[in-house]
């Protein structure tokens, strides 16, 4: 799997671990930024994240602040990004399960390494459903 991942200064110190989290996993990952702990603004950077994701199809998308709100907030903006705010391994695997979640969101502030760790492993060993749950998915859509 094909991840893109981008974070806001609040997000920005537990991004390298995450990279090599899945990486292990055996995804492709790419770091939108930022590189450093200087202020930015969220939305820049879950705008850039999206719209590589929307381009690259089969992608998905994790994005970090500091409580993970701003973050899908400013995701759920675009057409066709299904952002979910995650805070364990539970929401993470219905996101994908019956959301067909495409963009995971949580915060670095509000999850350690280690549930961000469980985190990670739900959502890349779950796939969507389907079946009933395609309705609903086609409805946020509109």
């Amino acid at each position: 799997m094909k991840f893109y991942i981008a974070t806001d200064h609040a997000g920005v110190n537990i991004k390298p671990s995450i990279i090599k989290l899945l990486e292990n996993m055996g995804n492709e990952v790419v770091d939108l930024g930022p590189n450093n702990n200087n202020r930015v603004d969220y939305p820049d950077f879950a705008h850039k994240l999206c719209l590589k994701v929307l381009a690259d199809e089969g992608s998905q998308g994790i994005l970090i602040c500091g409580t993970g709100i701003g973050m899908s907030l400013s995701a759920n903006k675009h057409k066709g990004i299904r952002a979910a705010l995650c805070h364990d391994a539970y929401t993470a695997i219905m996101a994908r399960a019956h959301n067909d979640a495409n963009v995971l969101c949580f915060g670095e502030r509000v999850v350690g390494l280690g549930v961000a760790e469980s985190i990670l492993e739900g959502w890349c060993k779950t796939n969507f459903e389907g079946g009933r749950h395609a309705q609903r998915v086609e409805k946020i859509e509109l």
